[in-house]
């Protein structure tokens, strides 16, 4: 068994303005650097209790996308180790929609965002990833990871869309449909491979307490 300590990266002001950001290489803001800085006080108030269990954290593994590096970064240097890139773990590419606020879809891709809204996992816009090749790319990222790493404990710091197929795959649930579960900016997930993906814990945000009021992305809204 591998044990995975899965983390979306800290808010962007492209998250704040509910863009979609896909692989467009945009910066932690104020707030997800804030963010960061209380995921590495949690995992330093964490050391002595996971000393105890035998599961100090082994690795740090970040999507290569720079708002991830920026999460990870610290935690690498609480637990005093170099961080690694993977590629696999980068957010869904959203080709045409990228960089764009859903009103502004509206106008520019009429048609592409009607098709999109059916959440169908084969369809992809322009130059996007449909949700079944992303699915698939992250699976077997963290699938390579587990038997790379067997028996040991990772941190991993990537991205919602990620962390929404890992969901659904532990889970057993269809990749049509819009996402359903919560996935919160510096958000702390357990999750153990062994033979697949099992959640022990989701949306942890203890370390957050009283800091602003996140973002919340709604797809299910989308059609109202």
């Amino acid at each position: 068994m591998t044990d995975f300590l899965l983390i979306r990266h800290g808010e962007t002001d492209w998250n704040k303005e509910l863009r979609f950001q896909g692989q467009v290489d945009v910066p932690l803001n104020a707030i997800g650097q804030a963010q960061a800085q209380r995921l590495q006080e949690r995992v330093q108030q964490s050391l002595a209790a996971w000393a105890a269990q035998g599961h100090v954290p082994t690795r740090v593994i970040s999507s290569d996308l720079l708002r991830a590096q920026q999460t990870a970064q610290p935690v690498a240097e609480v637990l005093g180790c170099e961080f690694l890139l993977e590629t696999g773990l980068r957010e869904q590419c959203f080709g045409s929609f990228e960089g764009l606020r859903v009103p502004e879809i509206k106008v520019q891709h009429p048609q592409a965002w009607q098709r999109w809204l059916d959440f169908d996992a084969n369809y992809a816009v322009t130059g996007a990833e449909s949700t079944q090749v992303f699915h698939d790319r992250v699976v077997s990222a963290l699938q390579r990871l587990a038997q790379q790493y067997a028996g040991e404990h990772l941190v991993v710091v990537t991205h919602g869309g990620v962390l929404d197929m890992v969901w659904r795959n532990a889970q057993a649930l269809s990749l049509h449909g819009p996402r359903v579960c919560d996935i919160p900016n510096a958000g702390w997930n357990q999750v153990a491979w062994s033979g697949g993906l099992h959640i022990h814990a989701w949306a942890d945000t203890a370390h957050l307490h009283g800091m602003p009021p996140q973002p919340v992305y709604r797809p299910a809204s989308l059609k109202v």
